[in-house]
């Protein structure tokens, strides 16, 4: 190689590496759908396990948790805190499963929907959609809020694999 091309490819080497390492370095928008979907996924086994630890984790210190719906006819809604969840001690009485789950992501915020369905022990309960937002901070996707709806059949669709494995 003549020492001009020389000259020129080092510098050259170096401004490519330069405009494209950043680029490689962000993490796709299908990853980050994928992570996204991964920590409601995670929270909703953790909430079936009683895993304190892992709900705390996931989520942040100042997150909410709140649910909507109608009950005999008349509107309910409460929100407040994940401080029953992630206080709670020994194992859950539910198992909460989600299914189907679409997510959106710009930058640093992502909302998750997840429709899900909820056993008590073996007995069926009901059934909705988690709507979740999440934040990305440090690296990590957390959850700021989680929003459910407490449904019944048509409104929101059982599990499609049936009742969780007992």
């Amino acid at each position: 190689m003549p020492a001009t091309t020389r000259a020129f490819a080092a510098p050259f080497s170096l401004l490519l590496l330069l405009l494209v390492a950043p680029v490689c370095l962000a993490q796709s928008p299908d990853a980050n759908i994928r992570a996204v979907i991964a920590v409601a996924d995670s929270v909703l086994v953790a909430l079936s396990n009683g895993d304190n630890v892992t709900l705390k984790r996931l989520t942040l210190d100042s997150a909410i948790v709140g649910t909507v719906g109608v009950r005999n006819g008349a509107e309910r809604m409460a929100i407040g805190s994940w401080a029953p969840y992630t206080s709670r001690t020994g194992p859950s009485d539910f198992t909460e499963r989600g299914f189907g789950a679409t997510a959106r992501v710009q930058d640093r915020v992502a909302q998750v929907w997840v429709p899900y369905d909820l056993y008590v022990g073996k007995t069926w309960s009901h059934c909705g959609v988690d709507a979740f937002t999440l934040v990305k901070s440090d690296g990590r996707w957390r959850v700021a809020s989680l929003i459910y709806t407490i449904e019944q059949p048509p409104a929101c669709k059982k599990h499609p694999a049936g009742p969780p494995p007992q």
